[in-house]
């Protein structure tokens, strides 16, 4: 017999009774489980007078109340006999008091590491997220400076383009759509206006077109690849760009700017002399005075 049942009185105490009980009344452990949903290992604690083995003071005059309204005895005296038994247990070996709570709900250990660390990732990403708040100005420089260089590259390009168009286009230049074909697989383009907007941006298969929109308002070319690019004004064919591979940016594409770029460079005119006065002989000498006839 353990320290706890010489405490309890041993078979003598209420969970022998209602051991008891219940087998004069013929039932059975799992007929009482079934009636009470009093797990069965419970009711056997209860009848053995092990209470301290049970989840809680609170669980033990619990079960005790349903196992004596089962057997037809009075729950109150019931519990007041577990708690008088529990508390001369206590006293006697000098255990801890029972704690009311279910200790199975306590957190465990691991449950309480991993909301510490949700509670730390948390803390992270709000850091991260409102670190623009606290530093704006190490954010908007640079965007705003990015922005302030892509306008200035596009107003340049649309100034070339403007300044690259003449008067008139001598007699028998090509005129009308622009297209552009791409020669080789894969030739990376892209064609967008003078503001920004993008008309189109992929990579071109071989032999694909693509004609630039009559009423794009200044269009731009950038690609990678202006040699693997075939170029046409009105179905007559135009030198290319370049004759290597490399990155080029802001290409003014309309008609006027690609003729543009193969005009030779006029050399200035000769300067004529100055004519001369009329009358006037570089060569002649001034006559010598006429001499005296001897």
């Amino acid at each position: 017999m353990s320290d706890f049942d010489q405490a309890t009185g041993g078979t003598h105490g209420i969970g022998a009774e209602l051991r008891a009980a219940r087998e004069a009344r013929g039932l059975s452990l799992e007929q009482v489980a079934a009636d009470t949903r009093i797990p069965q290992r419970h009711l056997v604690t209860l009848e053995s007078g092990a209470f301290h083995t049970l989840p809680g003071r609170t669980y033990a005059t619990g079960f005790a109340r349903s196992y004596a309204k089962v057997l037809g005895l009075d729950p109150d005296v019931t519990a007041d006999r577990v708690r008088a038994e529990m508390t001369d247990a206590r006293e006697q070996d000098g255990s801890a008091s029972f704690e009311p709570g279910d200790p199975a709900r306590v957190p465990s250990r691991g449950l309480v590491w991993l909301a510490l660390a949700a509670v730390v990732l948390l803390l992270l990403a709000g850091f991260f997220i409102m670190r623009p708040l606290f530093a704006p100005a190490a954010e908007l420089p640079s965007l705003v400076e990015q922005q302030q260089q892509e306008q200035a590259a596009r107003q340049a390009a649309l100034a070339r383009q403007q300044a690259g168009r003449a008067p008139g286009q001598p007699a028998g230049a090509p005129a009308g759509p622009v297209v552009f074909t791409a020669t080789v697989d894969g030739v990376w383009v892209k064609f967008y206006d003078s503001t920004g907007r993008q008309l189109m941006q992929k990579q071109m298969a071989m032999n694909e077109q693509y004609q630039v929109p009559a009423d794009a308002q200044g269009p731009l070319l950038w690609t990678g690849r202006p040699d693997a690019l075939r170029i046409t004004i009105g179905g007559r064919e135009v030198p290319r760009l370049a004759d290597d591979d490399m990155i080029m940016k802001d290409v003014p594409v309309t008609a006027e700017a690609l003729l543009a770029r193969n005009q030779p460079t006029p050399t200035p005119a000769a300067t004529p002399p100055a004519s001369p006065a009329p009358g006037f002989v570089p060569s002649a000498v001034p006559p010598r005075p006429a001499q005296p006839v001897q």
